[in-house]
């Protein structure tokens, strides 16, 4: 009979996607300013990272700023700003040094020249690593992803290289940000709220969504231990009924066995 901990094993999620949600709420129970919360929750995103090297996790994709976050105060979205440069320039070399790859999704041109420059650099540095592959989305929203395919596709048909009834949710899928990697299994959010916040919207319709009621700074290597161990105990039915999922289990399970 399967344990637990045999459960947790054999089920880990190949791809976990977080909402890095409350980091404002932290800093205000604490009579801090928002930027505070930011800050702090930097700690939190190396204890995932760390916890799913561990674990065997093959991608993590972080929410760190959207395409509507520009319209929060112009301080906390510098600060946001620097935060973002901060880390690339103190966490390239710890994440090329631990094998993890690191690529940035989202319409970067709307930032600062510097910082562009400084994303290709980390992007460049950790092309070849294989350990983990970690996303950071910034300036990006789930609508504008299929948009920017929808285009890709329209101008793909107005050059004569694709004809319009070979397009379906396949052709359009691969247009998409990260079409090479799996689409998340695991879709969390931190902060209490339960909302997907035009967050990977295409690639997330079949993800399982686990909500925290923890604020970004406090969701610890515990906190996604238990995120990922509740995952491992679903089961994923992707339209089927849940016998018929069992069933090919089994059949599964006596192949590798004969």
């Amino acid at each position: 009979m399967e344990t637990d901990s045999d459960i947790a094993l054999s089920r880990l999620p190949r791809h976990v996607a977080i909402i890095m949600d409350g980091n404002g709420r932290w800093a205000r129970q604490r009579g801090l300013p928002r930027t505070a919360g930011h800050r702090e929750g930097v700690k939190s995103v190396r204890a995932v990272v760390e916890e799913s090297v561990r674990r065997g996790i093959e991608v993590v994709t972080l929410f760190a700023f959207s395409s509507e976050n520009w319209r929060r105060p112009r301080v906390e979205v510098n600060v946001l700003m620097e935060l973002f440069m901060s880390a690339l320039r103190t966490e390239a070399r710890r994440l090329h040094e631990n094998g993890i790859r690191l690529r940035i999704l989202g319409e970067r041109s709307a930032f600062p020249e510097k910082l562009q420059r400084r994303i290709a650099e980390v992007e460049a540095l950790t092309a070849q690593n294989t350990r983990l592959y970690l996303q950071v989305a910034a300036n990006y929203g789930g609508r504008w992803d299929i948009v920017q395919a929808a285009r890709r596709l329209a101008l793909e048909v107005q050059a004569g290289r694709l004809d319009p009834s070979q397009i379906d949710e396949h052709c359009l899928a691969e247009r998409l940000s990260f079409a090479d990697l799996p689409e998340p299994d695991l879709f969390i959010r931190t902060g209490g709220e339960q909302r997907l916040s035009n967050f990977i919207l295409w690639q997330s319709a079949y993800s399982e969504l686990y909500f925290s009621h923890l604020f970004w700074p406090d969701f610890d290597a515990a906190a996604y231990g238990e995120a990922l161990d509740d995952y491992a105990r679903r089961q994923r039915r992707f339209g089927l009924t849940g016998e018929q999922v069992e069933d090919r289990r089994l059949t599964l399970v006596d192949a590798c066995v004969g």
